[in-house]
C-alpha cells in the first residue's frame, strides 16, 4: 500500500463514487458545439468505461485543402501527451534489465558534462532534473530557419551547459528537455532509433497501427489532421514549428481508435506488470518544495500527472503545441477515460475533457 502512496488511497476512497451509465448525446454535442463545422478545424472525443466506448465523435475537418471530416481514425499530433509513451519506453528498458531509474546521466552518456553526475534517470522522468529549457538555448534565428531541432540537437545543446537550474531532486519544474534526453537514452541503451523502439515494443504489440513518432521525410502520418491557428482573416495552417521534430517530448501522432488500445494496455497491464507500473503512478518526492503548477504543488510520476479531480483518483496529461491541443484523463478507480484531441489552438482540450467528465462522474 505504501508503494502506491496517495494514488492508492484515492483509489480506495474513490470506490464509493459512481459513473453515469449513459449521458444524453445532445449534452455532449453542446460541449463541442464550437467545433462543429464542415469548413474549419475541430477535434475528436472518446469516452471509455471499462474499456467500452460510451461516446465517440469527431467535429470539424482535418485540413483546409481536403476538408475531410475528423473521425476516430484521424491522427493528431499528441504534443506532451507523447511523454507517457517516452516514459513507457524507458520503463521497458528497465523491465529488460538494461537500465535503472537511479542510473546517472553520465553513466549513459560518459561525455556529458560533470553536472550530469547529479541527474538520475528518475529525475528526467518526473521533471526534477533541473535541466535548462532547450527552447531558451536555441539560437534567436531558429524561428525563421527551415531546419528543425531534433532530440540529438537538444542533447548537444545541454552538453554545452555547465549547470542545472536547481539541484536535481530538490524541486519540480516541467521539463521538455528531460524528455528529449530520455528519447536519446532509449536510443543509446537499446541501440535502436527511438521511433523504431516505440514501434517494436509498444505500437506494434498493441496493434496501434496508425500511431507513429513522425519524422519528416522518413515516414508519413496516415489520416493526418493538420494544426491550425485562428487569425483575423480566418484559419491558417500552423502545423510545424522549429521544435516540432523533437520526438521525446511531443512528436507522436495517434488517433482515438489507437489510444483506446493504449488505454486497454494500461488497464490490463499488457506491457508491464502492476508492480512495474507503480513507479509511474507514484508522485515524485521532493527535497525542497516545488515550482507552482496551476497554483499548487505538482504531483507527477513518470509521464503522468497524478492529482485527483473532485475526489476521483486520476492519471492525466495535456498537450499544447503549435496548432494542436490534446488531453487524456484516466480515472483509475472509476475505470473511466476521456480523450480529447483538437487540431486548433483556440480551445483547451483539458477543459473540454473536464466538462465531459462532469457529465459522467457522480459526486
Amino acid at each position: 500500500m505504501k508503494l502506491l502512496g496517495g494514488l492508492f488511497l484515492l483509489m480506495v476512497l474513490g470506490s464509493k463514487i459512481g459513473v453515469a451509465a449513459e449521458v444524453d448525446p445532445a449534452k455532449m454535442d453542446a460541449i463541442f458545439a464550437d467545433l462543429k463545422s464542415d469548413t474549419a478545424p475541430g477535434g475528436a472525443v472518446l469516452v471509455l468505461k471499462d474499456g467500452r466506448p460510451l461516446f465517440s465523435r469527431g467535429y470539424g475537418v482535418t485540413d483546409l485543402r481536403s476538408f475531410s471530416k475528423i473521425d476516430v481514425h484521424t491522427n493528431f499530433r499528441l504534443a506532451s501527451v507523447s511523454k507517457q509513451f517516452t516514459a513507457m519506453a524507458v520503463m521497458l528498458l528497465g523491465h529488460d534489465g538494461k537500465l535503472r531509474y537511479d542510473e546517472r546521466l553520465t553513466d549513459v552518456f560518459p561525455d556529458f558534462p560533470v553536472y550530469g553526475r547529479a541527474i538520475r534517470i528518475r529525475h528526467l522522468l518526473n521533471h526534477t532534473s533541473g535541466l535548462q529549457d532547450y527552447e531558451d538555448l536555441m539560437s534567436p534565428d531558429s524561428g525563421t530557419s527551415p531546419d528543425q531541432i531534433k532530440d540529438a540537437g537538444v542533447l548537444a545543446l545541454l552538453k554545452e551547459q555547465t549547470a542545472t537550474k536547481f539541484v536535481p531532486g530538490m524541486r519540480w519544474e516541467y521539463s521538455n528537455s528531460g524528455y528529449a534526453v530520455l528519447a536519446m537514452v532509449v536510443e543509446k541503451v537499446s541501440g535502436k532509433a527511438f521511433g523504431e523502439f516505440l514501434q517494436e515494443r509498444i505500437f506494434g504489440p498493441l496493434k496501434m497501427g496508425n500511431t507513429i513518432a513522425y519524422e519528416r521525410g522518413k515516414n508519413e502520418v496516415p489520416h493526418r489532421a493538420y494544426g491550425h491557428t485562428r487569425k483575423e482573416a480566418g484559419w491558417r495552417e500552423t502545423d510545424q514549428s522549429p521544435t516540432s521534430a523533437v520526438l521525446g517530448d511531443g512528436g507522436i501522432y495517434s488517433s482515438l481508435d489507437d489510444l483506446a488500445k493504449w488505454d486497454e494496455a494500461l488497464r490490463e497491464y499488457k506491457l508491464l506488470s502492476e508492480v512495474e507500473m507503480r513507479p509511474a503512478l507514484t508522485p515524485a518526492k521532493l527535497l525542497a518544495g516545488s515550482a507552482p503548477f496551476r497554483n499548487k504543488a505538482a504531483e507527477y510520476g513518470f509521464g503522468w500527472f497524478l492529482d485527483p479531480y473532485k475526489g476521483h483518483a486520476r492519471m492525466w496529461h495535456f498537450g499544447e503545441t503549435v496548432g494542436f491541443r490534446t488531453g487524456i484523463q484516466r480515472f483509475v478507480d472509476d475505470k473511466l477515460t476521456v480523450i480529447v484531441l483538437c487540431n486548433r489552438e483556440d480551445v483547451s482540450a483539458e477543459e473540454l475533457a473536464l466538462r465531459v467528465e462532469d457529465l459522467y462522474l457522480r459526486p
